[in-house]
């Protein structure tokens, strides 16, 4: 299992507990050091007092377990307003809502579009565009985030 599935594993009932969701995990290194965050959720958003407050309840977790072996930051954060769509989760939270999709090869001449999200399965989603409906597989795009107007 992956260290950072392990790390969900062992925090998700935490942070449930807090009345938040644990979306993801990630451990990666930014120039120096390693950082692992979590990016958290609920509805209404999140603030830094959340933030604050998931960190604070995690932190002895993480200490006793000990999962992690070199020197890390924990960061706690919110899934952001354009989080790209990448899981189920992410199409569901998304129906009804319009979507920004860039393909790595053109449809209909287009690398980008944008439309309502309808529908979805593990390979593929359908948007309602302004040319009509258009099933798009996930493998083809480059990137699927919620359109935002400015």
């Amino acid at each position: 299992m992956k260290l950072t599935d392990r790390i969900f594993e062992l925090l998700e009932p935490t942070v449930k507990n807090l009345g938040y969701e644990l979306y993801e995990v990630e451990f990666q290194k930014e120039y120096d050091n390693w950082v692992l965050t979590l990016f958290i959720d609920k509805e209404g958003g999140i603030d830094l007092d959340d933030c604050e407050r998931v960190s604070n309840a995690v932190d002895p977790i993480l200490d006793e377990a000990d999962p992690i072996e070199q020197a890390y930051y924990l960061s706690v954060s919110s899934i952001g307003i354009d989080r790209p769509l990448k899981k189920d989760k992410d199409f569901q939270r998304n129906i009804g809502k319009k979507l920004d999709v860039r393909l790595y090869a053109p449809m209909d001449g287009k690398k980008d579009l944008s439309g309502e999200l309808i529908s979805f399965d593990a390979e593929s989603f359908t948007v309602k565009t302004d040319r009509g409906e258009k099933q798009i597989a996930r493998k083809a795009c480059a990137l699927v985030r919620p359109h935002i107007d400015f």
